[in-house]
């Protein structure tokens, strides 16, 4: 009985050709699989900085997240969600954590050159928004929709701890307006993202400055309240800068001192809220015990 032939192996040009059509499909894939990848580490890392109940910990950690999330950029600059991760780290380090002017400063400005980069990398035509005059920024928040909405709360936040960061500077402090823009339109596209938590910003950019210096007490008061009630209570910092922004401006010793209590009474574990309610306890418990002398 005749043998069955066996298949001729193909040629050494042949297997050749044959890696050279699939490295490039090999290789986007596998960046894809690294680029996702990275992006979750960036995202779990975040979120268990959130849920951080020892705020020592995040202090004393903080530098070795930051250049983490430094190297993971570098290795995918592209990256929008490993950009807003980044700001969002930075920002949040630079505000609660760094005590020396200059260097936060410094972080502030990462955190929102961050953002910036995150947005950019969204949508191109964002890339020179932060630089138009105010009415063309204000007619560019229209072509954003609600998908946007992360980036540009990212954005929102880093630029406002980076406005805070440089009080002193009167060419920073002219950009409140835009921030304030910013923010406005995020209500618009979704009131409810990150339980309300663009209310609590604009409350406290309406309430930095005094009724006669252009101050928006009044106003500050309805975004703080709506923060309160879009997150069930939940946020504690929505009540202390209520009490720290507003109380105090309107000199309302006993709005002052009930938010504080209730403040210092809630259970600060909360998913995603846990670091920043353990904080406002912090700050609760010193502004509590100064209120006799301030008011």
């Amino acid at each position: 009985m005749p043998s069955i032939p066996r298949a001729a192996a193909p040629s050494a040009r042949l297997r050749g050709l044959l890696l050279w059509l699939l490295l490039p499909l090999c290789l986007s894939s596998c960046g894809w699989m690294v680029d996702r990848a990275t992006s979750r580490l960036a995202a779990d890392l975040t979120e268990a900085i959130r849920n951080q109940d020892d705020p020592e910990t995040v202090r004393q950690g903080g530098p070795a997240y930051l250049l983490l999330v430094d190297a993971l950029i570098a290795g995918s600059p592209d990256n929008e969600e490993l950009l807003s991760a980044g700001a969002s780290l930075y920002g949040a380090y630079a505000g609660f954590f760094v005590d020396d002017p200059a260097r936060a400063r410094r972080l502030a400005g990462k955190a929102l050159g961050y953002g910036a980069r995150a947005l950019c990398r969204r949508r191109a035509a964002a890339c020179a928004l932060r630089g138009l005059p105010f009415d063309a920024f204000r007619s560019a928040l229209d072509g954003f929709g609600r998908g946007d909405v992360p980036a540009l709360f990212g954005l929102a936040t880093a630029w406002t701890g980076w406005i805070q960061a440089n009080a002193n500077d009167w060419n920073a402090v002219a950009e409140l307006p835009k921030v304030q823009a910013l923010l406005r339109r995020i209500l618009e596209l979704d009131e409810g993202y990150r339980a309300g938590e663009a209310h609590l910003y604009l409350g406290a950019l309406l309430a930095l400055r005094p009724p006669a210096l252009g101050g928006r007490p009044e106003a500050a008061r309805r975004h703080f309240e709506r923060a309160i009630a879009l997150s069930g209570g939940r946020n504690l910092m929505a009540k202390v800068l209520y009490a720290e922004r507003y109380a105090r401006m309107v000199f309302d010793k006993a709005l002052h001192d009930r938010l504080l209590r209730e403040v210092l009474a809630a259970d600060p574990s909360a998913p995603g809220l846990t670091l920043t309610n353990t904080l406002a306890q912090e700050r609760a418990r010193r502004l509590l015990a100064e209120s006799d002398a301030y008011f």
